[in-house]
């Protein structure tokens, strides 16, 4: 099927080691995005002579890291993130986690991070969920967010493939990540990815990198920065987001259109959904193109946009309400009940909630 969602039966590796906390926290009603963590973590070592070893579930705390460590020195390192929900029935469902497990495999390539069975691996976090499945909420399309990371431990200031790393897993409450509509700021003279790079992979020095373009969208009364690629300012994420363009295109068809996986994009699940979402209606043209800040500028100036709006799964859908782009403060077209972001928002937890 086009959406699974994976309904948390435990079937997980048999050598997993549980250890429970015995001072459970309490659950505040309220938090900011990845600040209240639940009471439990996984962990599972990785070194080159023996291999994986006993993947460990134990009271959450901190982790004990050589000054040397690789991924302190040399961002040896990636992460994920997917959310489990509490459907309507009050079971709980992970939506579409092969995705996120096959793109952290990837990224593990890309880092010459050691190759790990991903059924195993979900398994490991499914039995964690179970221990931890209080914290999920238990109103609306609230969630609890999941944070797999994976980082090289080599203790050595050598520059080379780490012999010995760390796999683990923690999980947040999932407040609100964005309260308000976007508004971007656009100058080419940051770049957040480019070809050959990793932005395709989800690893951490893509996004400290990225700060400082950030404190300089906040000068221009900015939430996030709009990165552009290339001489045409090619459009490519907005913040941490995959961007959307739902317009009249310049063959005056209507279109939903994203930029490619070219290398400089991330491969987002939310994003794959929603382009499923969009073929499966066959209403209008779905197109995965280059799209550039030129050919934003006249869809807006003929009235052609319809919508712009970004994806992710912190975010989920964003809608973005104006863009600062060569001294111009660019209005884009008001959010309503039928606009596009809207449907796929409201289909997309229909989906996360209820099948």
């Amino acid at each position: 099927q086009t959406f699974k969602n994976i309904y948390l039966k435990i079937k997980t590796a048999a050598d997993l080691v549980v250890q429970l906390s015995t001072s459970l926290k309490t659950k505040p009603d309220v938090v900011d995005f990845g600040t209240v963590f639940t009471d439990h973590m996984l962990t599972v070592e990785w070194n080159a002579n023996d291999g994986w070893q006993t993947p460990l579930i134990r009271p959450f705390g901190d982790l004990s890291l050589h000054p040397a460590c690789s991924a302190l020195h040399y961002a040896v390192e990636l992460f994920e993130g997917l959310k489990v929900y509490r459907g309507d029935d009050k079971r709980l469902r992970l939506f579409r986690p092969l995705l996120n497990m096959e793109r952290m495999s990837k990224s593990a390539e890309r880092a010459c991070l050691p190759a790990f069975d991903q059924s195993e691996l979900l398994g490991c976090i499914k039995r964690l969920i179970e221990i931890d499945q209080d914290w999920v909420p238990h109103l609306g399309p609230a969630c609890l967010y999941i944070r797999p990371t994976f980082i090289g431990t080599e203790p050595s200031l050598g520059v080379k493939k780490p012999n010995r790393a760390l796999l683990y897993v923690i999980m947040c409450q999932a407040g609100s990540y964005f309260n308000t509509e976007l508004s971007l700021w656009a100058d080419p003279k940051y770049t957040r990815a480019w070809k050959g790079g990793t932005g395709d992979c989800k690893m951490g020095g893509n996004y400290g990198g990225t700060l400082f373009a950030q404190l300089e969208a906040g000068s221009y009364g900015c939430q996030q920065v709009l990165w552009l690629y290339g001489e045409d300012h090619q459009i490519t994420e907005g913040g941490t987001m995959n961007i959307f363009l739902h317009w009249i295109n310049e063959d005056g068809d209507e279109e939903l259109a994203t930029p490619p996986l070219d290398g400089t994009i991330l491969p987002g699940v939310t994003r794959q959904s929603i382009l499923d979402l969009a073929r499966k209606w066959d209403e209008f043209k779905v197109l995965e193109r280059y799209l550039t800040m030129g050919q934003l500028c006249s869809a807006l100036k003929q009235q052609r946009l319809k919508e712009m709006f970004g994806s992710g799964t912190a975010c989920r859908v964003c809608h973005i309400g104006s863009i600062v782009y060569e001294e111009k403060n660019l209005q884009l077209p008001n959010q309503d009940k039928h606009s596009l972001s809207s449907r796929i928002a409201t289909e997309l937890t229909d989906i996360q909630v209820s099948r």
